[in-house]
């Protein structure tokens, strides 16, 4: 059965209050639908200070999803780690994991917008020992025993529910994040299709004497949406996935690698790439993808038309996967 997705990041360019917040309650509807067909995650990530409303904020709004279902994990890929204080994550993680029954997972980053840190306070330079310290923190802190931290004795309480603990992979396009992982003996999550980076970390595994596994990215991995008519959705709706696909491409600089990445500067040039897609329910079954990646409200996409393209893939689409 393919792992079936649908992902909210909640932006809405130009959103007011009242528009955001009907927005938002809309995810958690379309979440809770998705869940009684059969979904099987939602995802949600983290961004702060953008323009387009980009959700800051993905614990709270897993936590709204589990209020909402009752099957479905929730994936926050990724937090960015070094600018959470570690026991109050680790609380936070820890509280959602009793709450859903161990459905949420933690894909720990560390970024690549340095104006992120600025708004926080946090300086980038220090990213890496950070995100060292959020992550050996985490692990120490849901033993539910007193640990040692940044010079006193501490103790955090509840305990999650999961054992070992909460699943938590580090995610990331780089050896140092591939090394992280493998010294701490958590699974690793790249950001992008990166199988040489996958071999190297199943080399430091063995250099640490730790186990762990890797969950990769496809070499192509498209964001769904799904219509009966594309050519009148890629005319009418074009503009929004173009619009997170130039915010994307806005952050990504340097060695930072993602399986969203896109160069179009057109909706012609984006619909020609492939990384958006807009299919019939027909043509999406006849991918034959192992996973499928909806995004229905994607770069502020009007609600309605996201309703519509959800419910053509349960009802339509996710059947026939099944079978």
């Amino acid at each position: 059965m393919p792992v079936t997705v649908v992902r909210f990041n909640l932006v809405e360019p130009d959103a007011t209050p009242a528009s955001l917040s009907a927005r938002y309650r809309a995810a958690l509807e379309m979440a809770a639908y998705a869940d009684e067909r059969g979904v099987t995650t939602v995802q949600t990530e983290e961004h702060h200070g953008v323009a387009n409303n980009w959700l800051p904020s993905p614990f709270v709004f897993a936590g709204a999803v589990f209020g909402a279902t009752r099957r479905l994990a929730v994936t926050v890929s990724a937090a960015i780690g070094p600018l959470h204080d570690p026991l109050r994550l680790a609380e936070e993680i820890a509280v959602l994991d009793l709450l859903s029954g161990g459905r949420l997972v933690t894909v720990a980053g560390i970024g690549y917008r340095p104006e992120e840190y600025a708004i926080f306070d946090v300086d980038w330079k220090a990213r890496g020992r950070l995100q060292d310290e959020l992550l050996e923190t985490l692990l120490k802190a849901w033993t539910g025993e007193e640990f040692p931290f940044r010079g006193r004795t501490v103790r955090v309480t509840p305990r999650p529910c999961t054992e070992p603990h909460p699943l938590l992979l580090v995610g990331g396009s780089s050896k140092a994040a591939a090394r992280r992982a493998a010294r701490l003996g958590l699974p690793f999550f790249p950001s992008a299709h990166l199988p040489e980076l996958e071999s190297y970390y199943k080399e430091r595994l063995v250099e640490y004497g730790t186990e762990g596994w890797t969950m990769m990215p496809a070499a192509e991995t498209p964001l769904l949406h799904i219509a009966e008519d594309p050519d009148r959705a890629w005319a009418l709706y074009g503009r929004h996935f173009l619009h997170e696909a130039r915010t994307y491409a806005s952050w990504q600089s340097g060695g930072v690698r993602s399986a969203v990445k896109s160069a179009a500067t057109t909706v012609e040039e984006l619909r020609a790439e492939g990384v958006y897609r807009i299919l019939t329910p027909d043509a999406c079954v006849a991918l034959g993808l192992d996973n499928h990646v909806l995004h229905p409200l994607s770069g502020g996409m009007p609600v309605d038309e996201g309703w519509r393209s959800l419910r053509l893939f349960c009802e339509s689409v996710l059947p026939r996967l099944e079978d």
